[in-house]
């Protein structure tokens, strides 16, 4: 009864500094101090829970220096005109014809290449909202699919916080878990292509009133100087030099050939302070500011589009990692989430450790209210459905890139999909058209219901064919614990 009056006033606090639009950090800051509160009144050491926080916060250690370098490099690409020559040219392929799907792929490979939804919102997302807006597209459709594409790579960028986050919690090669992400993610990113695809045909159809695309291509010579003017306002403010892209291929290629995340970061970041100098004629002072400060355009409209990146722009996610390490710490010390683990390995034996994972994250992204806290609290709650080995880490890294990551931004009052709506002026029930974030847990869950369900069909099946070879085993703990009632330890 304590555990669950904590957590909830843990959420309240949350919900109000959410509602009233306060940072996240003193709310979690609030939330330390109540479940070392907690722990003190089951008369667990404050030295000892302090030790074990400080020993979890430790070890985030690495990934807070990915995210330090992160914040680096999505400042130099601003500054040295590495996303004003991708948005640049991007926008000349959009018509009115395509432009929902021609949206989600743009800002699918545009957050693959930055690794941030919010970045990816703020630029390639912005500008597809106002051309599809001013081409009469469905609003609810394309903010859908501006936002489930700047999850995309937000999911599966060698350069993500979450992909780096997940990577250092379940100690796994993130190269290896980005290759699974790909083939999971393959089918629900079709599926919504085909959605948009179809859902700009029908819109097409309805604006054309039968002039087929006469209409439609007096739609895009209407708009064509909408394009031209998004070239020529950058064209303004950089050289859009050919040069201006080596940043961004440099992170392909080296992902590609697997280089340690780090190193990839350091040689694009590099190149860029290379760009910055000789290509933009940027001075050395003015240089290390952005760095810590962030890129900051002259030109209002620029400004609009592509200021921010900087060690500082990363302050509020590295604080929340650190903190929320801390609580793994809080809550391995005191056991506050023993019993609900428990009932979550009952549910996992139910219905398979991809199944209850998918629950948890639900549960999870509705009370975390962003996406760094989702992902750490999941991985937390679920840790008891997968072994220690390298296969079982590798099993709940996937599992968590396909729940906690892609189920945060679906929460309506969660600021992982709040923020990017609010970016790009989209309402909120575009929620209901960002079909990949959906698709994918779902298809998540039906193929391991399938496996499940063929996997008990196949041992049936042989232990029919060959009953002398069925060998009796003891019930697990946690099959016994449901079919007989859970009893807790008085320590518990």
């Amino acid at each position: 009864m304590l555990e669950a009056g904590t957590m909830l006033l843990f959420c309240a606090v949350l919900f109000a500094s959410v509602a009233l639009g306060w940072s996240i950090i003193p709310a979690l800051f609030v939330g330390a101090l109540l479940f070392m509160g907690y722990g003190l009144v089951r008369r667990c050491s404050l030295r000892a829970m302090a030790s074990r926080a400080a020993g979890s916060v430790r070890s985030a250690g690495t990934v807070v220096v990915a995210f330090v370098l992160i914040g680096v490099l999505t400042s130099l690409w601003r500054a040295s005109g590495t996303i004003a020559f991708i948005v640049a040219h991007s926008t000349a392929v959009i018509h009115a014809a395509t432009v929902i799907p021609l949206s989600f792929l743009l800002c699918s490979a545009m957050s693959v290449l930055v690794g941030s939804s919010f970045a990816s919102a703020a630029t390639m997302g912005t500008i597809c909202m106002s051309l599809g807006l001013s081409m009469q597209a469905n609003p609810v459709m394309l903010g859908g699919a501006i936002l489930a594409g700047v999850y995309v790579g937000d999911r599966c960028s060698p350069v993500s916080t979450s992909a780096l986050l997940v990577k250092q919690l379940t100690r796994t090669n993130l190269f290896n878990t980005i290759a699974r992400m790909l083939r999971t993610g393959a089918v629900p990113f079709v599926l919504s292509c085909v959605i948009y695809v179809a859902a700009a045909v029908a819109e097409w159809l309805c604006a054309s009133g039968g002039s087929g695309f006469g209409a439609a291509s007096a739609a895009v010579s209407t708009n064509a100087s909408s394009i031209t003017d998004i070239g020529g306002l950058f064209s303004s403010a950089f050289d859009l030099h050919w040069l201006t892209l080596v940043p961004a291929l440099l992170v392909i290629v080296l992902a590609l050939l697997r280089v340690d995340v780090r190193l990839l970061m350091l040689a694009s970041i590099a190149a860029s302070v290379a760009i910055c100098v000789g290509v933009q004629h940027m001075e050395w002072a003015e240089l290390l500011r952005l760095l810590i400060f962030g890129y900051h355009a002259q030109n209002p409209q620029v400004a609009a589009l592509l200021d921010g990146g900087g060690i500082l722009s990363m302050l509020t996610v590295m604080a929340t990692v650190c903190i929320s390490s801390a609580y793994a710490g809080i809550f391995a010390e005191t056991r506050m989430l023993a019993r609900l683990q428990q009932v979550i390995e009952m549910l996992g034996h139910r219905i398979g450790a991809c199944g209850a994972t998918m629950i948890t994250a639900t549960c999870a992204a509705a009370l975390a209210c962003n996406q760094t806290l989702t992902i750490m609290l999941t991985h937390q709650l679920c840790g008891g459905l997968y072994g220690d080995d390298e296969s079982e880490r590798s099993a709940q890294a996937i599992d968590l890139e396909d729940s906690a990551v892609v189920i945060a931004p679906l929460i309506p009052w969660s600021i992982a999909g709040a923020v990017p709506l609010a970016t790009i002026n989209a309402p909120t029930l575009s929620l209901a058209a960002a079909t990949f974030l959906y698709l994918l847990p779902l298809s998540r869950m039906l193929a391991s219901a399938v496996r499940r369900r063929s996997g008990f069909r196949t041992r049936h099946q042989s232990q029919n064919q060959n009953p002398g070879l069925a060998i009796p085993h003891r019930p697990k703990p946690m099959l016994h614990m449901f079919a007989h009632g859970f009893h807790p330890k008085s320590g518990d």
